[in-house]
């Protein structure tokens, strides 16, 4: 492998000696209550079919460890005879509500049989909490309401997995795609479908849902959305999802999630043969290297910051086997007491200027990096996502069986400097199945700093240059 340094790992949801496993891991991180929270499908086996209930664990960050509560089943995520299926949680700054979206699926029926029939056994539902995920209300099923006729022409859909987004104006977007029939044969037994991505979105704080488009040209199953700044001033919704066709895919929205423009291959960016659902998270980019990019001196600032903060290397070099005890000390990782300041000043623009230039977005993408099968769960990085050439890496943080991720950045609750003088890291935080045999042993959690990122890129990766643009107008 191109590194040998693999982050810290916490297991946090592991296969029972029954056959029960645990997949499809979705993380949120809510940055004034600095809590994680990592929800999971609990199912009798491994098998999509015997899915059953949705798990949580929530994790408080203090500032050297998590703290983790033991697993709860998600009360109230579940409709009678359906089973529930790919967790996607959002939360509302605005409000305080964190709402679990996820599909129910009838009894046993696989998607296979969706999409053979042309029959759509799945329902589109969500649980609202107003205590971080304490406690939740009863289900609540949009499908009539927000999908309508459309589901007739719907084999079957599905949610990100993984994580929602809310924008600055307050749009909740949650990331979905269905296996849309584009051919019928007259008795309905059969049917050709063409998988497409697209977003629900709410603009009242989660009280009304609308479907948007689909991504119109290249077949795009799981995804995941971020909002992205860039520094001449315009912001783009970037979807990346994943595909059948050998890469990944992604797609822009200038409109906020409702059109999408058509999709691009990723060649950077390699699918497993049966594809692979993969996580992308947006940051501000670090402040010097706007005005100075290059990784050398973006090392510097950041390695200066993790040395204040002891580096995670100290305790992240150990064999792809060994796990962390839950509450063991992660890293140093951010200088801040929690502070009590009302949650408006959580709701904050992160934008900063630096001479002149309006502070870009990058992203993190996570996935398994081999070409075969799901082995090698890796990160990537780019300093402008619009550009699909732009991507570097991977850094390969579990060597080994690996599946399904999702991120989450760790916002810091504060502006504020450490003692040094220096804002607090750049971190992320993944959690990811993985095992020793197989990818479904284990859900895992890991902590990483942009230092280590690009310090571990694979060594024939050049560092992202955010000057180095696609010739197309701008948005």
């Amino acid at each position: 492998m191109g590194s040998h340094h693999f982050p810290a790992r916490t297991v946090l949801f592991e296969r029972e000696k029954n056959g029960v496993t645990y997949r499809v891991p979705a993380l949120l991180y809510i940055p004034h209550w600095t809590t994680l929270l990592a929800f999971a499908e609990e199912r009798l086996s491994a098998d999509d079919a015997h899915a059953n209930l949705l798990v949580l664990r929530r994790g408080k960050f203090y500032r050297n460890y998590v703290e983790w509560e033991d697993m709860r089943v998600v009360e109230g995520a579940n409709l009678p005879g359906y089973r529930s299926m790919n967790p996607c949680p959002i939360y509302d700054d605005f409000t305080g509500q964190l709402f679990l979206f996820f599909i129910a699926v009838r009894g046993r029926t696989t998607e296979s049989h969706q999409i053979h029939t042309g029959r759509n056994a799945a329902r589109l539902c969500y649980v609202r909490s107003l205590d971080q995920g304490k406690s939740w209300n009863e289900v609540t099923d949009l499908t009539q309401k927000v999908i309508g006729e459309s589901l007739k022409e719907w084999a079957t859909f599905a949610l990100g997995p993984g994580h929602g987004i809310q924008l600055k104006c307050g749009r909740l977007i949650i990331p979905a795609y269905t296996y849309h029939i584009e051919y019928r044969h007259c008795f309905g037994s059969l049917c050709q479908t063409t998988p497409r991505a697209f977003a629900f979105h709410s603009d009242d704080h989660g009280q009304n849902w609308v479907l948007g488009e689909f991504i119109p040209n290249l077949q795009t199953v799981e995804c995941q959305i971020v909002s992205v700044d860039e520094s001449d001033g315009n912001n783009i919704l970037y979807c990346n999802a994943r595909s059948p066709l050998g890469f990944r895919v992604q797609a822009l929205s200038t409109d906020g999630g409702v059109v999408f423009q058509p999709g691009q291959l990723i060649e950077k960016l390699v699918e497993t043969p049966s594809g692979c659902h993969g996580s992308v998270i947006g940051f501000p980019a670090p402040l010097q290297a706007l005005s100075s990019p290059q990784s050398a001196n973006l090392l510097s600032r950041e390695q200066r910051s993790h040395k204040v903060l002891n580096k995670l290397s100290a305790r992240t070099n150990h064999s792809k086997a060994e796990t962390e005890h839950n509450n063991q000390p992660i890293s140093k990782l951010y200088q801040w007491q929690r502070k009590t300041e009302d949650i408006g000043r959580w709701r904050k623009a992160s934008h900063k200027t630096v001479q002149g230039i309006r502070t870009p977005t990058w992203v993190l993408y996570s996935h398994p990096t081999s070409a075969k099968s799901r082995v090698n769960l890796g990160v990537y990085l780019s300093s402008y996502p619009r550009d699909a050439d732009s991507w570097t890496g991977p850094w390969v943080i579990y060597e080994g069986p690996s599946a399904y991720s999702d991120l989450a950045y760790l916002k810091p609750p504060s502006s504020e400097a450490d003692e040094a003088g220096f804002p607090p890291a750049i971190a992320f935080a993944c959690l990811y199945e993985n095992g020793l045999n197989s990818p479904y042993e284990q859900i895992s959690f890991s902590i990483f700093t942009l230092y280590e990122v690009i310090q571990n890129l694979t060594p024939s990766s050049t560092f992202p240059d955010e000057k180095k643009k696609l010739n197309c107008s701008p948005s």
